[in-house]
């Protein structure tokens, strides 16, 4: 092939092709220069974006108040990726892979620091109690599709989001080779939803939390505009499940905290208390 890429021997940056995210992206890791990250007032202090990662979490924080947890209560602090807020010395050490979300919590006599969202969503329902099912077959499905979700995501996200909507170029190879494994993503979990109301059985858990912002936001058309490419329609278990999910109050809320983009009733960039969220919901 005339224009086949050959490899060099040992790779280089090119900063000329690294698409809409080149001038946040380096080989390395670590802080890129000093801030201290801003607090509230409650124990728990989120620091995200409402990206699906960031969604997970505050969809879990408000379904928690949605069921009157005490504790629950929390401050959501964007941290705009675009921008490279995730590299600053302050959330470095929250989490030094320089990834949204992260959490802190207070309550305690030491400060404890939780990074990666699936082990976001783990410390929230043990912590206290709710999402995650204590009945060792339910609760062993509940993780099996957590980590489910942590090892395919990254396809969808980082393989065909990238490929499909944001590289520089269009390539054929890389976006059919994406396609494929989205498509069979989604038939995976329209077979589990085939027979189960919700991802882990009968019962709403940490898995539709995780799952439902990047595969329920994919196939009711908000991910990517690739709703046609997809034939997202044609996964009508997945599709009845997503629908479901994004009724509930504590989607609805949670949803919409740390997000950037979109109407003014689709998005709040930081998040102090339940008020902060019923005005924006009020302009619907």
């Amino acid at each position: 092939m005339e224009n086949e890429y050959v490899p060099p021997k040992r790779w280089a940056m090119n900063d000329e092709n690294g698409g809409q995210w080149a001038s946040i992206n380096r080989p390395d890791s670590g802080e890129r220069y000093k801030q201290a990250l801003p607090t509230g007032v409650h124990a728990l202090q989120l620091y995200s974006m409402g990206t699906p990662n960031g969604q997970k979490i505050t969809i879990m924080l408000e379904e928690l108040l949605a069921l009157d947890v005490l504790g629950a209560e929390y401050d959501a602090h964007l941290i705009n990726i675009g921008d490279g807020e995730q590299f600053s010395s302050g959330f470095v050490d929250i989490n030094p892979n320089s990834k949204i979300p992260a959490l802190v919590d207070y309550s305690g006599d030491k400060p404890i620091k939780v990074f990666e969202s699936g082990a976001i969503l783990l410390y929230l329902a043990e912590k206290f109690g709710h999402f995650l099912l204590q009945d060792i077959h339910t609760r062993t499905q509940v993780m099996n599709w957590l980590f489910w979700l942590q090892g395919s995501a990254p396809y969808l996200g980082g393989g065909f989001g990238h490929f499909y909507a944001y590289a520089p170029e269009k390539f054929e190879y890389p976006i059919n080779r994406f396609t494929m494994e989205v498509k069979r993503q989604l038939d995976v979990l329209d077979k589990q939803l085939a027979s189960n109301a919700y991802i882990a059985g009968d019962e709403y858990s940490i898995a539709d939390m995780a799952i439902w912002p990047w595969y329920g936001n994919l196939v009711l058309g908000k991910t990517y505009g690739a709703a046609e490419f997809l034939e997202v329609n044609s996964y009508r278990h997945v599709q009845r499940w997503a629908k479901a999910v994004s009724e509930r109050k504590g989607v609805q809320r949670g949803r919409i905290v740390n997000r950037t983009w979109g109407e003014d009733s689709e998005r709040l960039e930081n998040r102090h208390s339940v008020a902060d969220i019923d005005r924006v919901l009020s302009k619907r």
